[in-house]
């Protein structure tokens, strides 16, 4: 069974490092503030000017002027502070952010990442996408493996405008937890109930899958 959106973001919940500084990117990556694993400490940075992040606000918390990158009502934990985002910026370019968890539209088997246009649609433009993977050492893409029409999101080569090249190496998606490297996707774990053969069906690049391929526990 393909996991959800929540399912995505428990997944990569679980990289995250006691002490790590992450930055989490539109979307999907958004969710992870919520399943933080017990023990684990880290410390949210959101683009537009915010340190220490908590997660998403019971409905008698929500303050409208507290937002995230992706204008979602958001909570501050104890010891946080806002700033701008040339503060903000500073940080990211600077090296200091030691995750980066992004959303995508595509992915290329040499680890280029097209998330930001699609021609001819009206979009707000890449916002710090670009920042952060030419910048970060760190970065994990979560995302859906095919689009609405059933086309595959992890591709040969990207066909949309890129943000950055050759600087995604590990992707989670509704079908597995794949490691980007030797120019393919390499299947690190599958998603409960799904096999080989259906990440397969659903994969456009060189996908390789050599022995026993667990599946995520979540």
């Amino acid at each position: 069974m393909a996991l959800d959106k929540f399912q995505i973001a428990q997944r990569i919940a679980k990289e995250l490092k006691d002490g790590y500084y992450v930055n989490l990117g539109i979307g999907i990556p958004t969710l992870i503030a919520n399943y933080i694993p017990e023990g684990v400490n880290v410390t949210l940075q959101s683009e537009n000017g915010l340190l220490g992040m908590g997660p998403f606000p019971y409905e008698e918390e929500v303050d409208a002027d507290l937002i995230n990158a992706g204008k979602q009502t958001v909570t501050t934990l104890d010891g946080s502070s806002i700033f701008d985002s040339a503060m903000s910026f500073a940080m990211i370019r600077s090296g200091r952010i030691d995750l980066t968890v992004l959303g995508a539209m595509e992915i290329a088997q040499n680890g280029d990442i097209a998330n930001w246009k699609i021609p001819g649609k009206m979009v707000k433009g890449m916002g710090g996408a670009m920042d952060l993977v030419a910048s970060a050492e760190n970065i994990i893409v979560a995302m859906r493996h095919t689009n609405k029409h059933g086309k595959s999101k992890l591709l040969k080569e990207c066909t949309l405008p890129l943000t950055g090249t050759a600087c995604i190496k590990r992707v989670v998606t509704d079908l597995g937890y794949f490691e980007i490297k030797e120019n393919a996707f390499h299947l690190l774990e599958r998603a409960p109930g799904v096999n080989i053969e259906d990440i397969q069906k659903a994969t456009e690049g060189t996908l390789v899958a050599e022995g026993d391929i667990p599946e995520m526990q979540i």
